[in-house]
This record gives structure tokens, C-alpha cells and sequence, in this order.
């Protein structure tokens, strides 16, 4: 039995004991869970999940108004407070309450909350999870309700597509950019004009940078970050319906292939390599001159590196001239078994308004859903226009159901790409997700 086949079987299996949890769970409620799509990423647009004590089911509803309970993982008190808030306003102005709770562990509590019947009314989601919650009938598809359904960038709008139903309203975004040191930029002797934007400059400037006791470029060795490459060479792991396998196609390989290069010359460095948690702890510290990251990490370098010098650029394009970058998103779930449906939807809507996504990107940093907020954020925030541009061309995380343990070996042939055949990799990949969605 080859490497390739025993790591299938093994899948299988972890898939098998999954799917056998999920269905011990589903009687009638079905389990649940939620995403992280960005290692590193905060639980907002990037989507972790963290919290507190947990939900539990809607009590009877009671005259005059809603009492909703909404669970949320939290990246800190200032999104929490800004939450709070804005729950608070919504319940004065529709004679509700709203019961804010910051999970400790989103994917448990719900999972817990879904199998007793005592899941929140409202709820975060991840990209990545969407599928596996509708397909279990966790999810009230509510999206194309939604008086502003059609403000949504297409691109979050299909992440929390599933089988042609929009079922929940994105509430924010991320893409990855590429942040580049300043200091180490010029001590290299470039300039504005060099600032990369095809992957041979890309490869010519980390060369340039990779002197002087720093690391031309670091990028965490996961699919939430290289798979940026393979959207730049014009494929990615899905064709455009999003339900095409299409890992192993050869554009794919070629974008590994480039990613192996910079990392066996020696101007790619994992995080773990400069002894730091994540790229974005190495760019902070000045061991990496450029990182490849999202939006989240802007607020980390402004409270934990406050004297560094950067800039951000958009991610350069592949050798076709194809732009490309991934886009992370979480939704507001509705329980499918919530007593005040209406009054979920009223609330999603009010959190997703243009004045209350700008409120929550003042707050706590993230960058609104809507495209009607586009003006009024980069006339605030103009110097994050790199990642606002990004979301035109970028491409979302896989959300398929069934296919997290699959993923999640493809993440871990990714920490020994420099010793692997990209195209090895990128068939087994392809082999485990066709036998995941049952192809």
C-alpha cells in the first residue's frame, strides 16, 4: 500500500467516525460547528471562534417584542463592546433584548446547542462550515429575505451559497495583501517602482531583501495562504460553480511549484524558521521584510509593533498576469429552530446597514460586506485600499460539506513542501475531496 492510499484510508475513516457523530446528533437537530479559515485571523471577518458559556434556545416568545440570545466568537473587548452596543440599539428600537455572549468555544456550544435544541437564534459562521450546517438542516436559509440581499459582494454571497440557496448575510470581510517593510525596503536600495507585481519580481525582490539578518518574505506553510498562488495562476482547488474538483490541475502545480522554489533558495521562511507564532509576529519583529496576510493584522502591529514602518500592496499576479487572493468571511447564522424569525432577519439586517458595518470597521478594524459601504470606508481608511481592491478578484474558501478532514491534510503535506512533489500532493488532494462530496 502506497504513502498516498494508507493517508486516504485514513481520511476515510476519520470521515467515516464524523459522519457517524453527525448523524448520532441529527435526529431532528443535527450537529454543528464552526470555522477558522485564517490560522492567524481574528474571529471577525477572519473568522476563529472563542466565547462563553454558550447559547441556548429562545424562550417563549413574549408580547411586545423578541428576547434573542446571539453567540459570537470575539476577537476582543472592543468588538464585544461595539457588538453589545449595537444589539442594545436594535432591542430599544424593536422593543427587544438581545443576549450578547462571546463564546469560549463556538464550535462545541453550538454543536451542543443544535443536538438539545437549545442552539441561539443568532450565530456566527464560518465559510468553511456553512455547507455542513445547512446540509444538516441547522441553518434558517434567510439571505435572499434580506432587504439589502443584493448589497453583498458576489464573492461572500456565494462563500454561504449552498446548493444554490443563500442562507445567511456575510458580515464582514478580509483578503490577504502583501506587507512590506519600509526600512528594509530602502536599506535594499528599492523604491515605490519596485514594489512587486508579478511573481518574478516577487522572487527577484525577496532575493534583495534577504540580507542584512531578516527573511525576504515568510508565509505560513497552510492552504489559507498559498492557495493566494494557485488563484494567481488562474485555477484553484474548485472550478468557479464551486463544485468541480479541480486540485490537480496542472496551473495548480505550477503555482506549488513556484512556492517550493522561493523556499529552497532560501527567500521564503516559515514563521517557525524565525522562531516566531505566525508571519505576522515575524514581519512585526523585523525577522520577515515582507509577509503575505490580512487585514487583521494591521490592528496586532499597531498595538504590538507600533514603531514599525510599512506599506501594503496588493498580492502580485501570476505569469498569465491573472490577480488573485483569498477572501475570508464569517455570516450571521439563524437557527433554523429559532421562535422569532422575523425579528433574527430585522436584526442581521440592522447589523449589516452601511452605518452600522462602518460603526463595526471604527471599532474593532474590519472591512464592511456591502459594496455601499465601499466610498465612505476608503475615504476613512484609504491606506487599506489593497485589501478592499482584492475582494473583486479573490476567491473564497472551499465550502464543500464533508471535507474539513481533507483540507486539513492538505495543510499538513503543505508544512513539507520543500521536499515534496507539488503535483503528488495536489493529486491526493484531489483524490480525498472527490471521495469526500461523493464523486
Amino acid at each position: 500500500m502506497s504513502v498516498h492510499r494508507t493517508r486516504t484510508a485514513v481520511i476515510g475513516a476519520v470521515g467515516a467516525l464524523t459522519l457517524l457523530a453527525a448523524a448520532a446528533c441529527s435526529s431532528d437537530t443535527a450537529t454543528g460547528g464552526t470555522s477558522s479559515p485564517a490560522a492567524a485571523a481574528t474571529s471577525s471577518a477572519a473568522g476563529s471562534a472563542t466565547g462563553s458559556e454558550g447559547g441556548g434556545g429562545s424562550e417563549a416568545p413574549a408580547a411586545g417584542g423578541a428576547q434573542l440570545q446571539l453567540l459570537f466568537g470575539s476577537s476582543g473587548t472592543a468588538e464585544t463592546d461595539a457588538l453589545t452596543e449595537a444589539a442594545d440599539a436594535w432591542g430599544s428600537e424593536n422593543d427587544s433584548t438581545v443576549e450578547v455572549t462571546a463564546a469560549q468555544d463556538l464550535t462545541q456550544q453550538l454543536a451542543q446547542g443544535f443536538s438539545s435544541g437549545t442552539a441561539p437564534d443568532v450565530f456566527y459562521v464560518g465559510a468553511d462550515q456553512v455547507a455542513n450546517y445547512a446540509k444538516a438542516g441547522n441553518l434558517l436559509p434567510y439571505g435572499d429575505e434580506l432587504s439589502n440581499a443584493d448589497d453583498f459582494y458576489p464573492v461572500l454571497k456565494d462563500a454561504f451559497t449552498y446548493d444554490g440557496t443563500f442562507y445567511c448575510a456575510p458580515k464582514d470581510m478580509s483578503t490577504l495583501a502583501l506587507f512590506i517593510n519600509t526600512d528594509l525596503w530602502a536599506a535594499a536600495g528599492l523604491t515605490d517602482a519596485d514594489i512587486p507585481t508579478t511573481w518574478d519580481q516577487l522572487a527577484t525582490v525577496a532575493a534583495k531583501l534577504n540580507t542584512g539578518g531578516a527573511a525576504g518574505l515568510s508565509v505560513a506553510p497552510e492552504r489559507d495562504r498559498v492557495d493566494a498562488f494557485l488563484v494567481q495562476n488562474g485555477s484553484y482547488l474548485v472550478a468557479e460553480d464551486g463544485t468541480t474538483i479541480t486540485a490537480n490541475d496542472p496551473k495548480n502545480a505550477e503555482a506549488l511549484g513556484f512556492v517550493k522554489k522561493m523556499i529552497t533558495d532560501g527567500v521564503l521562511k516559515t514563521p517557525a524558521e524565525l522562531d516566531s507564532g505566525w508571519a505576522g509576529e515575524a514581519f512585526g519583529k523585523g525577522a520577515a521584510a515582507m509577509t503575505i496576510e490580512g487585514n487583521w493584522l494591521l490592528g496586532a502591529l499597531k498595538s504590538d509593533y507600533p514603531d514599525l514602518k510599512y506599506t501594503v500592496a496588493e498580492l502580485p499576479a501570476g505569469p498569465t498576469g491573472t490577480k488573485g487572493t483569498l477572501v475570508f468571511t464569517n455570516c450571521w447564522g439563524i437557527s433554523a429552530t429559532t421562535q422569532f424569525p422575523e425579528q433574527a432577519k430585522s436584526f442581521v439586517e440592522y447589523m449589516t446597514s452601511t452605518d452600522q458595518q462602518m460603526a463595526f470597521a471604527t471599532a474593532f478594524g474590519v472591512i464592511p460586506s456591502v459594496e455601499s459601504a465601499q466610498a465612505d470606508y476608503l475615504s476613512e481608511f484609504a491606506a487599506n485600499e489593497p485589501f478592499v481592491k482584492g475582494v473583486d478578484y479573490a476567491r473564497g474558501v472551499v465550502n464543500l460539506p464533508g471535507i474539513t478532514d481533507v483540507l486539513a491534510d492538505f495543510n499538513s503535506q503543505l508544512q513539507d513542501l520543500a521536499n515534496a512533489d507539488p503535483q503528488a500532493i495536489l493529486d491526493s488532494v484531489q483524490e480525498n475531496l472527490t471521495a469526500a462530496v461523493g464523486g
